[in-house]
């Protein structure tokens, strides 16, 4: 396995972060750098690429299982552990959070957990897996969720589904944004609404989410 680590090691306050499907942290690296320099210990695993809609279960569980095997290699045992993700990064950081996603032949999915979990910061996350009667139940760490108004990937309607969770969860929906408008680096092609300001998005974005982590 191979990480991006940034900032403290061995750090009290850790935030682990879970790239969108293309897998790769670098895309998002000022926003990693910025959390760092505020005294976090940033632990970006590196994933090889998927299609979401088309990975397997063993696939999509790669994701859960390598970051816990992240935090048991690169963080400190009793470190607070605060979970930064973007779509089906959102994904993992909730199955480590307690929540139970169901697949596509309607049972759920056995996945990993993490008890270290205090803190969730999801970025138009992969939510429609949540959508089974009492799957966010066992969720009790506070959430910070932005959703892209534009969003044609996982829509805002699936970010609002996470509200069923019992914990706290303040849902923020970015009028003018895309699914890939929080990524530093998007994909090649990427369009984005005419007025939507993408740069001051994203320096607001990371201040915001810099402000969550350390509140734990």
């Amino acid at each position: 396995m191979q990480a991006l680590t940034l900032g403290p090691t061995n750090h009290g306050r850790v935030v682990l972060f879970a790239a969108g499907a293309g897998g790769d942290p670098e895309r998002y690296r000022p926003l990693l750098e910025h959390l760092a320099v505020h005294g976090c210990q940033v632990i970006a695993p590196y994933f090889e690429r998927l299609v979401a809609r088309e990975a397997t279960t063993a696939e999509l569980l790669a994701r859960p299982v390598a970051l816990v095997e992240a935090l048991h290699r690169w963080a400190s045992p009793d470190a607070a552990v605060v979970v930064v993700g973007h779509s089906i990064g959102g994904w993992a950081g909730l199955c480590l959070a307690g929540a139970t996603p169901w697949g596509r032949d309607g049972k759920p999915l056995d996945v990993p957990r993490e008890p270290r979990v205090s803190r969730l910061a999801l970025f138009a996350p992969a939510a429609g897996w949540f959508a089974a009667p009492g799957a966010l139940d066992a969720v009790t760490a506070p959430m910070l969720v932005y959703a892209g108004e534009m969003d044609t990937v996982t829509p805002v309607e699936q970010a609002i589904r996470l509200k069923r969770a019992s914990a706290q969860v303040d849902l923020r929906v970015v009028p003018g944004a895309g699914h890939f408008s929080f990524m530093n680096t998007p994909p090649p092609g990427t369009v984005e609404d005419e007025g939507f300001e993408r740069a001051q998005f994203l320096a607001d974005l990371a201040q915001a989410t810099m402000e969550f982590a350390i509140a734990s």
